[in-house]
């Protein structure tokens, strides 16, 4: 059986709402989205790292860290409103190498290369038609609230019986890190998301991996977590 041609996607736009050209911002000596092109690139299983860009400095400066443009993004994909898979399904059609795509989001700095083997491993050998990463939260949704015109909370769930955290279930969000799934399944899945089906198994990362970068706070803890993980950087 032929080994199957794995495309590492790196989406990174020009523009950025909360962050003024986030993904090229210096990042701890280098630009942000370096630290997720250095570490597709030392995934054993990826064949080729690719970035999808409507911009041209970032182009240059993907493919100076040794990453492939085989294609400039269409204008209306790197909009604010512009989906996930809006430009996934772009890559993949420009794409006609690939059998399998890891999506990976260039404002999850710290997720590393053996953490995109683990997830690709738990894909393959699971036999799901997806996988994404995800995080454990520290608050169960069961306390969490909307505010009314008054100021009044109104539950998100319905209520229930008092209880502490330790006893309470465990609950998950999507981290954004990793995503990953076939070509064939992106564009034949009737699905509303394809890389959130019935058959998406989760990869599991540690809170201080998951942290996604959207605004100035996020960015300062990353700074914080890669200096305190290598002091000589302080």
């Amino acid at each position: 059986m032929l080994k199957p041609k794995v495309i590492a996607l790196i989406p990174a736009r020009g523009g950025s709402k909360g962050i003024s050209r986030k993904n090229i911002r210096n990042l701890a000596g280098k630009p942000l989205i370096s630290w997720t092109i250095n570490a597709a690139l030392h995934a054993k299983y990826i064949d080729e790292v690719v970035v999808s860009t409507e911009d041209e400095e970032i182009a240059e400066i993907a493919k100076g860290l040794g990453a492939c443009v085989p294609f400039m993004r269409p204008k209306e994909l790197a909009m604010d409103e512009s989906t996930r898979n809006e430009v996934v399904m772009h890559a993949v059609n420009a794409l006609p190498a690939c059998d399998h795509l890891i999506l990976l989001q260039p404002t999850s700095p710290l997720r590393s290369s053996s953490q995109i083997c683990e997830a690709y491993e738990l894909f393959l050998h699971s036999q799901s038609l997806a996988c994404v990463s995800v995080t454990e939260q520290c608050k169960s949704p069961q306390w969490m609230f909307e505010l009314n015109d008054h100021n009044e909370i109104i539950p998100l769930l319905p209520p229930i019986k008092d209880t502490n955290r330790q006893s309470s279930p465990k609950y998950y969000s999507l981290n954004g890190a990793i995503y990953i799934s076939s070509k064939l399944h992106l564009t034949s899945s009737i699905e509303p998301d394809p890389f959130l089906g019935n058959k998406t198994i989760a990869y599991l990362m540690s809170r201080r991996t998951s942290v996604d970068i959207d605004n100035e706070d996020d960015w300062e803890l990353v700074e914080y977590l890669i200096a305190k993980a290598n002091p000589k950087n302080l």
